[in-house]
């Protein structure tokens, strides 16, 4: 275990200015979205989509960090180059999702439970041989009526610590994602209440884990009003309740946050996001890790047509300054309708 560069690592992850694309939809998740642009999703397809992503020239500047799916860190460019090669030619650091997806919490109807601890350990081992430098595991949290139960919490922080520690011990810098979503109609004070209580839960276990927190990051949800909630808060109140139980949860030797975006539209979450950096100094970086608040409009220009690609790029790379803008708190409303050269 090195830990000096599994420390590195996550400092550079939540280095100023940049934050993490999420590019690691299983592949249901990703014949999803690629129904919704009326593509079939096969291997190719994926594949090509994948490649017009790490081979945007200039991403390095604002994307620190790209986790992927195990396909994805299998598949080459057309010209043959390992795809985690790619983007460390372009200054960006491959990881991985290595967690089973959510499977139902025996005895606790409505709530899950993460998978895939079976096996890890030599999962982990390959994936650093293929090129990874940091590891992703993504616990889900909901908020119902008498949900989430103490149980259900407490046995995804175990799992998620189990993970860290393996992360570790095989040299990757863990990503820690508890995610409470934002589906039904609570409140952000309900949110609020949910996320700290998840969050103490979780740093219990990775205390009890011996995980290095300096070597690791937390990917967490910003705290938001229910989707469905009549009363939804502003930008301002998202960030001060989100820092507000952030400050008291997370320890400061956490290097940064890569705040997930959890079905906020691509505006929202980058406002979010910026209004969070305006609120400085704090302990930790405040940065990202969105998956389709940078992928929607990528995925809408690209249509599926390798003759949208220079299009396709750009929207990533307008998508992803707007990112880097929001992470020094400079980011307005305005910029979405410039044209980046």
């Amino acid at each position: 275990m090195d830990v000096e560069s599994m420390i590195q690592t996550a400092v550079a992850l939540v280095a100023p200015g940049k934050g993490i694309l999420a590019a690691d939809e299983s592949t249901p998740t990703m014949a999803k979205r690629l129904a919704g642009i009326g593509v079939e999703s096969t291997e190719p397809r994926r594949r090509a989509y994948r490649e017009i992503l790490f081979t945007t020239a200039g991403i390095g500047e604002f994307i620190s960090g790209v986790i992927l799916f195990d396909e994805t860190i299998r598949q080459r460019t057309s010209d043959g180059t390992p795809f985690a090669e790619v983007l460390q030619s372009q200054g960006v650091i491959p990881g991985i999702k290595v967690d089973g997806g959510t499977k139902a919490l025996a005895g606790f109807p409505d709530e899950v439970v993460t998978e895939g601890l079976d096996g890890l350990r030599a999962r982990l081992e390959e994936y650093a041989a293929l090129g990874a430098r940091f590891a992703k595991w993504r616990a889900v949290i909901k908020i119902g009526d008498a949900r989430p139960t103490t149980f259900c919490v407490e046995a995804n922080a175990h799992a998620l610590a189990r993970y860290a520690a393996l992360s570790q011990e095989a040299g990757l810098t863990p990503i820690v994602e508890p995610e409470v979503l934002m589906d039904g109609t609570h409140t952000l004070e309900r949110c609020a209440e949910v996320t700290e209580a998840t969050l103490r839960a979780v740093y219990d276990q990775l205390s009890r884990h011996r995980v290095i927190l300096e070597a690791s990051l937390l990917k967490p949800n910003m705290v938001l009003s229910g989707k469905d909630c009549p009363i939804q808060a502003t930008t301002d109140e998202v960030a001060d309740a989100t820092i507000t139980v952030m400050r008291r949860t997370v320890p400061t030797a956490v290097p940064g946050m890569v705040f997930l975006s959890g079905g906020q539209s691509d505006e929202q979450a980058t406002a979010n996001l910026d209004a969070l950096n305006r609120r400085t100094p704090q302990p930790w970086e405040l940065s990202f890790s969105f998956g389709r608040a940078l992928q929607a409009p990528v995925l809408h220009a690209w249509a599926g047509d390798e003759a949208n690609r220079d299009s396709a790029q750009a929207a990533l790379l307008h998508r992803a300054r707007l990112n880097g803008a929001a992470r020094h708190g400079t980011y307005s409303a305005e910029m979405e309708h410039l044209v980046s050269h």
